[in-house]
């Protein structure tokens, strides 16, 4: 089906193809962009109410933290009041001297006076010698049962509760609830602190849409509507839960009307519990003047289109233009013409065209005379790749006359009696048969191992009791695949660097064995070992591209096939002490390499 498109437009005439392009590039989108522009300018009106209420909300809570500040730092200092204190834990013989010990106390009416933001201070205690001047009031059980002095003595932090019990005189007011212990006499009061109403409903009277402010227990403490101060939201019909709610912008269904409501927590300095402030407002509200909006796209959308036409109309009497040129310029080179040089200009796709024109005919130029040379070097490497054949074929001899030889001395040396001489010379033609035959990729560790076997038991002939080496191998692993010569040059290092370096000789120990998903491969010697300079030195040259030197061209070769093979993780791992030994592992993954 696309090639048939791509067919069909390949034989409409240009300027058909840019009347079709106008059509579908510009006539159809601009009838998507009219509904496009409408609900961007929707959405945009959206996200200014969203950003904007969500600020007002933040600003709120701003607000609201500095005004709960007030009643915080006076409830700090009532704390170590010992004129109250001593106050409320004194039992009074008559009224006339409680009487007196009121009128003495004025401090509550100075922090009302002082402060705007409260409106009146209260303290609770149980001394049945106080009488209730709305200020200090003796502790009845009524108050003992609200759950603002159950909570307030549960902890000696502060707790915010909008207090709604029937009192002679009801508070129904946010307060600020906090336990003041008084250690001298083994017992504690509630101190309650009121905010001014007033104070809280005017940081929400300027609001543009709908905002509350409640507690825990869901009681209103302030509202744009002051008449809802007092309710529990819980029996105000939103249709959602409001507690639940997490801070940050939500669009949900309130009242069945598609809306946004802005939540935000706040938790004042010191307290135990806190208020949440909510926003919410309708969609439909914000989306009225997109309408408007839509009207200012059409004419936009009109213009562009006649734009449009223009340009479409100019572009393509230009391009016709110079398409014609151009064909003039290949006929020509169709001709034979190779002297010919294209002059359109610009740097759009038909100028590019032109550049690409001169340089083919450059580069036909140049073809032309590298012609004779190409023939002569394909004549050279023919001749070269008839010499390496030869050379091929006689390194093909040399390996089986040497097994030949060495099966040749093996005989000999069986037939006179030598056994242990024969079997060395078998194990050595074993471990170059083995050496040679490795062209593959992966090996198993079976196979690594009869070299590794083969090669420490050739050492212990030559060295005798200078070598002693133990091979403790998971028989269940010897399936997994690995690529070759990995592990007989890390033995071989062991066995040459301890014979070498230790008079007493080495002992080489070969672990293989499973740790979790990976086989894990150790070659450990109790030969001289390393100081922490050298071994610093040997795996930096490991980390690095080059081989380096001291028989570290193995490792190296190691280093780099294992890490290319399994990964930077599964590389050799080297430890080694002074005079101790030297430790050298690495890991094996067992899914990707176990048969």
């Amino acid at each position: 089906m696309g090639t048939q498109i791509v067919r069909l437009l390949n034989d409409l005439k240009l300027k058909h193809k840019l009347l079709i392009t106008y059509i579908v590039v510009v006539m159809l989108p601009v009838l998507i962009i009219g509904g496009a522009v409408t609900g961007y300018f929707r959405a945009q009106a959206m996200d200014r109410a969203i950003k904007q209420t969500t600020n007002d909300v933040q600003k709120i809570k701003s607000q609201l933290a500095t005004m709960l500040r007030v009643p915080t730092d006076i409830s700090n200092t009532i704390m170590f009041d010992k004129t109250l204190q001593r106050m409320v834990t004194t039992e009074y013989p008559s009224v006339l001297e409680l009487t007196k010990a009121y009128l003495a106390y004025e401090d509550f009416k100075d922090y009302v006076k002082l402060y705007r933001e409260i409106s009146a201070i209260r303290f609770y205690y149980d001394n049945p010698t106080l009488i209730n001047n709305m200020e200090l009031i003796p502790l009845e059980e009524a108050s003992r049962s609200t759950v603002w002095y159950q909570r307030a003595m549960q902890t000696k932090s502060i707790n915010w509760f909008y207090i709604h019990d029937e009192e002679d005189v009801p508070v129904r007011k946010l307060s600020l609830v906090r336990q003041i212990p008084f250690p001298e006499y083994r017992s504690s009061g509630v101190l309650m602190v009121v905010l001014d109403q007033e104070e809280l409903n005017r940081m929400l009277r300027q609001e543009q849409f709908e905002t509350l402010i409640f507690d825990e227990q869901g009681y209103i403490i302030a509202g744009k509507n002051p008449k809802l101060v007092g309710q529990n939201i819980n029996d105000l019909d939103y249709g959602i839960d409001l507690h639940q709610q997490v801070n940050g912008a939500h669009k949900m269904e309130v009242n069945g009307e598609p809306s946004y409501l802005v939540s935000e927590d706040l938790l004042p300095e010191s307290s135990v519990n806190g208020l949440k402030i909510v926003s919410v407002f309708t969609t439909d509200a914000i989306v009225k003047g997109a309408n408007t909006v839509s009207f200012l796209g059409l004419i936009f959308v009109m213009l562009v289109l006649l734009i449009a036409l223009l340009f479409v109309y100019i572009v393509s009497f230009l391009m016709t233009n110079r398409l014609l040129r151009l064909s003039r310029h290949f006929n020509r080179l169709a001709l034979g013409d190779l002297a010919v040089v294209s002059s359109v200009d610009g740097n759009d796709e038909i100028g590019q065209l032109s550049r690409q024109f001169n340089y083919m005919v450059e580069s036909i130029k140049l073809l032309m005379n590298q012609v004779v040379e190409k023939t002569e070097q394909n004549n050279s490497l023919e001749i070269a790749q008839r010499e390496i054949k030869l050379k091929m074929l006689a390194s093909q001899i040399n390996p089986h006359f040497l097994f030949n030889a060495l099966e040749s001395i093996r005989m000999n040396a069986h037939m006179k009696g030598e056994k242990e001489i024969a079997n060395v010379v078998r194990l050595l033609g074993k471990l170059m048969r083995k050496n040679l035959e490795v062209g593959r990729e992966q090996i198993t560790l079976k196979e690594e191992l009869d070299m590794v076997r083969s090669y420490l038991e050739i050492q212990k002939f030559r060295y005798e009791d200078r070598l002693n080496y133990e091979l403790m191998i998971d028989r269940k692993l010897e399936g997994i695949y690995m690529p070759p010569l990995i592990i007989q040059p890390l033995v071989e290092n062991a066995v040459v660097h301890g014979v070498e370096n230790k008079e007493s000789g080495v002992k080489v120990k070969l672990i293989i064995q499973a740790v979790g998903e990976h086989a894990e491969i150790m070659i450990e010697d109790d030969g001289v070992g390393m100081t922490l300079e050298r071994l610093e030195e040997v795996r930096n040259s490991l980390q690095g591209s080059e081989a380096g030197v001291d028989n570290r061209i193995g490792l190296s070769n190691v280093q780099q096939r294992l890490t290319m093979t399994f990964g930077e993780q599964h590389g050799l791992n080297i430890s080694s002490k002074y005079n101790k030994g030297t430790q050298i592992s690495f890991t094996i993954p067992l899914k990707r390499g176990h048969i």
